[in-house]
């Protein structure tokens, strides 16, 4: 299966239906979570129709392209892979934040968030023309986040 590389504006293009699909797996993982801790056989059935409903809201995130990455069901976070300066990372949006604005390495995790650079946020169609225009690599801040749609 090929991967969708997001841009910052196209991840936060697509938030109002990830920020509803997240809000259904919360809502579910925490009563799965409630029930399993009540630890009676009885309850097999309704763990068992939680666990599929949560499964196929993660498909649905992942039909968007991204994935869903918090199993204590305590916030929501959804990855959406990306490319800064050829490397693979992934934008990294929490259910708690208004925007996509932060990214990290693959290998990091959310440990390693940091925020997007604030020129990549303002358009994500041509980032890496505004790289090459900026000149030389002064910093971190400019890093560019590739588009590169569905590979």
């Amino acid at each position: 299966m090929s991967t969708r590389f997001f841009t910052p504006a196209l991840a936060n293009r697509t938030l109002p239906l990830v920020r509803k699909i997240v809000e259904d797996i919360l809502t579910k993982g925490k009563e799965l979570r409630r029930i399993a801790g009540m630890r009676s056989d009885a309850n097999h059935a309704e763990l068992e129709r939680l666990g599929n409903e949560i499964r196929l809201h993660i498909e649905e995130l992942s039909a968007v392209g991204c994935e869903y990455k918090d199993w204590s069901f305590d916030v929501g976070v959804v990855d959406f892979p990306a490319r800064i300066r050829g490397r693979h990372v992934y934008l990294c949006w929490r259910s708690d934040e208004d925007r996509v604005e932060f990214f990290h390495g693959v290998e990091s995790g959310i440990a390693g968030r940091r925020r997007i650079p604030h020129f990549l946020l303002e358009d994500g169609t041509n980032l890496v023309s505004k790289r090459r225009e900026a000149g030389p690599r002064q910093d971190s801040v400019n890093e560019e986040v590739e588009a590169s749609g569905d590979r």
